[in-house]
């Protein structure tokens, strides 16, 4: 179960304590939660996870189960992405365990991202099971990695650990279980005070080629 909390004025969205999947149900807490933060006058956002997964990604017993709606699916997840990525405020993600697919993606959404450093790995596996990222997928991923990075973690389907992302700049910082969300928030700390009409504008300047294609209705309808 989702929930929302605050350290401060910096809200924290807990995605829950099993594999975090996107249902549909998900999809629309995380979004009420974000109405929620944004309404309350959060200055600054941390999502992470109770459990052993930060997100597992999509819901595939979902999409087996409801094919002809996949497009539509797509639509939600890749909205999500691109709502996140422009968020007014300072957002941070706090990895305390593995972060797989479309879980990956929400997490290079953020401004920035910690993960746990001995355990837990962030991987983009489509390559490995032949899905190949939408536009909009890829125009996230590539709007946030270095070209290197893009290249191993894209194409090759890896997994991660916390100081190998950090190496290549995956990850912003690393830190032990019980201190990854305490370091995320000391990240976003300094920053409350920018205005949020305006760090929203320079955000969807930055990003409107992600955007875009996150929320262009002729992406292709099967990723993970």
């Amino acid at each position: 179960m989702t929930t929302l909390s605050y350290h401060e004025k910096i809200a924290v969205l807990d995605l829950g304590a099993d594999e975090n999947r996107f249902t549909p149900d998900f999809l629309d807490a995380v979004n009420t939660h974000l109405d929620t933060a944004l309404a309350e006058g959060a200055q600054g956002l941390v999502t992470t996870a109770s459990g052993k997964f930060y997100s597992n990604g999509l819901d595939l017993d979902w999409l087996v189960a409801n094919g002809e709606r996949t497009q539509w699916y797509t639509g939600q997840v890749q909205a999500l992405f691109a709502r996140v990525l422009t968020l007014p405020i300072p957002t941070a993600a706090a990895l305390p365990g593995h972060a797989f697919g479309a879980g990956a993606m929400l997490a290079l959404a953020h401004d920035y991202r910690v993960m746990r450093g001995d355990r837990g790995y962030f991987c983009l596996p489509e390559v490995d099971i032949r899905i190949p990222f939408t536009p909009g997928m890829a125009a996230l991923i590539q709007a946030k990695l270095t070209p290197k990075a893009a290249v191993a973690s894209m194409t090759t389907g890896r997994r991660f650990g916390g100081v190998d992302a950090q190496a290549l700049d995956i990850v912003d910082a690393t830190a032990e279980q019980d201190a990854v969300t305490a370091t995320a928030l000391a990240l976003l700390a300094p920053l409350g005070s920018k205005d949020p009409g305006t760090l929203g504008a320079i955000k969807n300047t930055m990003f409107g080629a992600a955007v875009a294609k996150l929320n262009s209705a002729s992406s292709p309808a099967a990723p993970r």
